[in-house]
C-alpha cells in the first residue's frame, strides 16, 4: 500500500497529511459511480417501446357461399277457397298485483268440507269460473241441509232464513257457518247476472249435483274498486236471497218479499231503500230494489260481500246492475233505465251465452258500462276484425320416386293387380309396377286403398230424477242422461295395417228457438286386425238433457243430428256418415265451434235465443 502511494506522489512534492489523497480518490470514484448510475437511469427512462408491426396482409381466397335451393315442383292447383274468420283485437294486459293466497287455516277449520278442490280452468258458469283473474269475487257454497261432514240434518225455510239473518248481522263472519256443509269447490265471479233458472243450477255449478235446490247459500267476497273517483248504487233482484254489503254495512237487500211467511224479506236486517224508483221496474222475475249510494276513491278498494241463496226451492235468480251518478241511460219497455251489469272484467263469449239464453232483452245491458277495477283499460274493448284466409285445396298430384331414382309428378288413380295406375298433369296415364316404387309410395297407395266400412252413430239414454223441494208444488223436470258414441266395422277382411282415427260430432237444438248446439265431440284411434274384429267402438261421458217449463216456455235442449268421420294416418278423410249432409259439407267450420256452444245452418257461432217477457 505504501509502495503504491509513493508511486502515485510526485517527486519533491510531499504533502503533509498524505491520507487526504485517499479521500479525494474516494470522492472521485463515488462521483464516477453516481454519474454511471445517472446514465443508466436516464437510459432506461428514455428507452422507447417497441411497437408491433403487423405482417403484410396475405391474400386468402374467399369461399363462395351458395344459398340453399329448394326444388319446387309446379303443380296444377285448383282455385283456392276463401274462409272468413273473426279476429279479436285486445290490448296487452297491464301489470296488476294479484292477491296473496290465504285462507288455509280457515279451510282446515271447516272440517271435511274445508279442503279446496283443484279448479277446472276452462269452466264457466253463471256462478263463476274455475280460475281467478285476481280481480274477481271468490264464491263459497253452503248447504244448510247438511252438517259440516255432509250428513243430512233437519232444516226448515224459516230456520234457514234466521241463520242467514244472523250471518248478515254478525258482519258476514264465515266462522258462524262452520257447523254447515261447505263445498270444497270454489268459483270466481266477475259478474252477478243470473236470470231465472231452476234452483238446482247453483249446486250443480259448485259440483254438488246431489244437493237439493233449497236451503243453500253462496257467499262471495272481494274488492270493490274503480280507477277514478265515482259514486254508484246497485240495483238488484234476488229470488230468494240477495244481500250486498260494503265494508260490512248493508247497502242493498233485494230479497224476495214473502210477506213474513218464511222471513225471507228480513234477511237483510233493518235496511230499507228510500229511492223513488225502488221496486218499480222488473229485473228478471221480480221488481228491482235500489240500493244506497256508495262513494269510491280512485284506486282505493273497499270490501264487498255478496250473498245469494234459495229458501224453499223452485226458481232462482240473482241479478245485479249498477247506476253511476250523473249518467243517463236508455229506457226499456217499462220506462225504466237499462242499467249495465255490475262487472269487474269484460264478459267472455261463453258467459254471454249463459246469460243471454235466460235474459229477457232490454232488462240489463251486459256488454257496456263501467268495469270495476283499479286501472283504466279502455283499449281492452274487443273489436272484431274480419279477415279472409285463403285455404289451398289439396292437389291430387304428388311426386313419385322410383327405385332407380327417377321421379315423376302424377295423381294416383287405382291399382290393377301388381301395378299402380298414375295420371300425369297432361292427362296421360302410366302403369307402374308396385315393386318399382319406393316404400313411402307403396304405403301411400295402401292408404289410398282403404277397405269399405259400415259406420254407426251410437246413442244411449238413462232417465234420471232429481230431488224436488218438499215446500212447493212444482212439476219436476224431465232429465235424460245421453251417452253418444260411434261404431265402425270393416266390411271385408282385406289387410289394412295402418292407424285409423274416428271422430264424431253430436248436435242438439234448443227448445225455445232454432239454434243448434254442439253437444259432444270425441275421437279415438285404432288399427284394424283380427283381434278387434276389424272394428272399433268408443263413446263419451253421459251428458244431461233437462227439460222444464218456466213462464209457459219449455226450456232445455234436444238431440237432433250427428256426424261421424274416419281419417287415415295422413289426416285424409276415408269415410263419413252424417244425419244432415250439410253439416259434413261444412265440417271445417263445424270444427271451429266449441263444445256446448250455439251455431246456425251456416255453421256460424250465434247467441242462444232469448226468452220473451211474460210480466209486462
Amino acid at each position: 500500500m505504501w509502495k503504491r502511494k509513493s508511486k502515485a506522489a510526485q517527486p519533491g512534492k510531499i504533502t503533509k497529511g498524505g491520507p487526504s489523497g485517499f479521500v479525494i480518490s474516494l470522492v472521485i470514484h463515488a462521483a464516477l459511480f453516481l454519474l454511471a448510475g445517472l446514465l443508466v437511469v436516464f437510459t432506461v427512462q428514455q428507452k422507447e417501446e417497441k411497437k408491433f408491426v403487423p405482417p403484410a396482409p396475405v391474400e386468402r381466397p374467399k369461399m363462395q357461399l351458395k344459398k340453399p335451393k329448394v326444388k319446387v315442383k309446379k303443380t296444377a292447383k285448383p282455385k283456392p277457397t276463401q274462409r272468413i274468420v273473426t279476429k279479436m283485437k285486445s290490448a296487452s294486459m297491464p301489470d296488476i298485483q294479484l292477491p296473496e293466497l290465504s285462507g288455509v287455516a280457515d279451510g282446515l277449520s271447516a272440517g271435511l268440507g274445508g279442503f279446496d278442490l283443484m279448479p277446472d280452468l276452462n269452466e264457466m258458469t253463471l256462478f263463476g269460473g274455475g280460475q281467478t283473474i285476481g280481480n274477481d269475487f271468490v264464491g263459497t257454497f253452503y248447504d244448510f241441509k247438511r252438517d259440516r261432514t255432509g250428513r243430512p240434518i233437519p232444516m226448515e225455510p224459516s230456520q234457514f232464513s234466521e241463520e242467514l239473518r244472523r250471518f248478515v248481522r254478525d258482519g258476514f263472519r264465515t266462522s258462524r257457518l262452520a257447523q254447515f256443509y261447505r263445498s270444497p269447490k270454489k268459483l270466481y265471479a266477475t259478474a252477478f247476472m243470473i236470470p231465472p233458472v231452476r234452483s238446482s243450477v247453483a249446486p250443480n255449478a259448485f259440483g254438488e249435483s246431489e244437493t237439493g235446490g233449497w236451503c243453500w247459500m253462496a257467499h262471495y267476497k272481494g274488492p270493490l274498486v274503480y280507477h277514478e273517483d265515482t259514486k254508484i248504487r246497485f240495483w238488484g233482484n234476488g229470488d230468494d236471497v240477495m244481500v250486498i254489503a260494503v265494508d260490512g254495512e248493508v247497502v242493498l237487500s233485494a230479497c224476495w218479499p214473502d210477506e213474513g211467511n218464511w222471513g225471507i224479506s228480513t234477511i237483510g236486517g233493518d235496511w230499507r231503500s228510500d229511492a223513488k224508483n225502488n221496486f218499480r221496474f222488473y229485473l228478471g222475475n221480480n221488481l228491482a230494489r235500489v240500493g244506497d249510494w256508495i262513494e269510491l276513491k280512485a284506486g282505493e278498494p273497499r270490501e264487498l260481500d255478496i250473498m245469494i241463496g234459495e229458501v224453499p226451492g223452485g226458481a232462482f235468480s240473482a241479478m245485479l246492475t249498477v247506476e253511476v251518478e250523473g249518467q243517463t241511460y236508455a229506457e226499456n219497455r217499462q220506462g225504466g233505465p237499462i242499467l249495465p251489469m255490475f262487472k269487474t272484467d269484460e264478459p267472455s263469449r261463453n258467459l254471454l251465452d249463459e246469460i243471454f239464453k235466460n235474459l229477457v232483452p232490454g232488462e240489463a245491458a251486459i256488454t257496456n258500462g263501467p268495469i270495476f277495477r283499479d286501472y283504466d283499460f279502455a283499449a281492452s274493448k274487443q273489436e272484431e276484425e274480419v279477415v279472409v284466409v285463403e285455404e289451398e285445396n289439396v292437389s291430387p298430384f304428388r311426386m313419385w320416386r322410383f327405385m332407380n331414382g327417377q321421379e315423376i309428378e302424377a295423381a294416383y288413380i287405382s291399382t290393377m293387380g301388381d301395378q299402380a295406375v298414375l295420371k300425369r298433369a297432361d292427362g296421360k296415364q302410366r302403369k307402374v309396377a308396385l315393386r318399382e316404387l319406393s316404400e313411402p309410395d307403396r304405403e301411400f297407395i295402401d292408404l289410398s286403398s282403404a277397405p269399405p266400412y259400415s259406420i254407426d252413430f251410437v246413442k244411449t239414454s238413462a232417465v234420471r230424477s232429481i230431488q224436488t223441494t218438499p215446500f212447493l208444488e212444482e212439476e219436476p223436470p224431465r232429465i235424460n242422461d245421453l251417452t253418444f258414441g260411434a261404431r265402425v266395422k270393416q266390411s271385408n277382411s282385406k289387410p289394412y295395417n295402418h292407424e285409423i282415427r274416428v271422430e264424431y260430432f253430436a248436435i242438439g237444438q234448443e227448445l225455445i228457438g232454432d239454434a243448434y248446439i254442439l253437444i259432444d265431440r270425441q275421437q279415438s284411434t285404432f288399427v284394424p286386425s283380427q283381434i278387434n274384429g276389424f272394428s272399433h267402438t268408443f263413446s263419451g261421458e253421459p251428458i244431461e238433457f233437462m227439460e222444464y217449463v218456466y213462464d209457459g216456455d219449455r226450456r232445455g235442449r234436444k238431440y237432433v243430428a250427428n256426424v261421424v268421420v274416419m281419417y287415415d294416418k295422413l289426416g285424409r278423410i276415408m269415410h263419413h256418415s252424417a244425419s244432415n249432409e250439410w253439416m259434413f259439407e261444412q265440417l271445417d267450420k263445424l270444427k271451429q265451434i266449441p263444445v256446448g256452444r250455439y251455431f246456425n245452418e251456416r255453421c256460424e257461432r250465434v247467441f242462444p235465443t232469448a226468452p220473451k217477457a211474460q210480466r209486462y
